[in-house]
């Protein structure tokens, strides 16, 4: 079955290129996620040989993997992002590499404006090796409310064909079981960001190559469209003037399965019920 087109393939990649060269300026919230993906790799007490870096952008990642000894393969759907690290032009969804290529895979945001994530995952999980590890993040689905509010206010009957679809935190745990993970898990955590006016949050957006890619011409705005969005933003604003906007970032962690790793007791195989354990008084 063919996964329904909700994105445009080629403007995402187009506005990755376009992001390329001023990237660096607005990447800061990109740069927490791949420095939290790397504290978190840093916590799993096993060594890693080779790796991929999916949705790699500026390489911040890749070169972190690289400082600990792992040899790295580096893709992303934008071809100055991909050609800049020495890597691999592909969508998330259309992979390249055979099965069991790496020991671990990462993807630090993208994955949340891919058309068909569920295959995605399989992918992934497929190009890895037995007990390969898995660990990714996207921008989740409480995001960015104020600026949601805000496009409310411009256009009421066409806002929804300007707000990306998002995830939650529980649908992309249920997403990573689908895949065939093994051990997953998926939590999130909230960051606000505060801007002085709706056009600078815009901005950051645009240059992070991260504005609307839904399928389909974008309802125009008009100028007075605008100048109620802007409003209806800035009556967010605190005292000294910013609006604090809230970024979630759902960070997802799975395995590719392999018999060495701890399983859950057989159905039925339990010695002891809980109606005893709980009728059981303390000593």
């Amino acid at each position: 079955m063919t996964a329904p087109q909700i994105f445009d393939g080629r403007r995402r990649r187009l506005r990755r290129d376009r992001a390329f060269p001023a990237f660096a300026a607005h990447d800061f919230l990109w740069a927490r996620i791949a420095d939290e993906l790397i504290d978190r790799l840093d916590a799993v007490r096993r060594p890693f040989a080779a790796a991929l870096d999916l949705d790699c952008l500026d390489g911040r990642i890749g070169r972190s993997l690289v400082a600990r000894g792992i040899q790295v393969v580096s893709a992303d759907p934008g071809a100055r992002f991909a050609g800049a690290a020495g890597g691999v032009q592909c969508d998330e969804d259309r992979l390249p590499f055979a099965d069991a290529s790496f020991d671990l895979v990462t993807a630090a945001g993208g994955l949340e404006t891919v058309n068909d994530l569920p295959g995605a995952l399989l992918l992934i999980r497929r190009a890895l090796r037995p007990d390969g590890l898995f660990l990714g993040a996207l921008i989740g689905g409480a995001s960015f409310p104020r600026l949601r509010a805000a496009l409310l206010a411009c256009d009421p009957e066409r806002a929804v064909a300007r707000v990306h679809p998002q995830i939650d935190v529980r649908a992309a745990g249920d997403l990573l079981a689908r895949a065939g993970f093994a051990l997953p898990v998926a939590d999130a955590e909230r960051v606000t960001v505060r801007y002085t006016s709706l056009f600078a949050l815009v901005a950051d957006l645009r240059g992070a190559g991260a504005t609307s890619l839904l399928a389909g011409p974008a309802p125009a705005i008009g100028r007075a469209a605008l100048a109620r969005a802007a409003e209806a933003f800035q009556a967010f604003a605190e005292p000294d003037g910013k609006v604090s906007e809230t970024v979630e970032i759902v960070h997802l962690l799975g395995w590719a399965p392999a018999p060495s790793q701890p399983q859950p007791a057989r159905r039925g195989s339990a010695t002891t019920s809980l109606a005893e354990v709980l009728r059981r008084k303390p000593d």
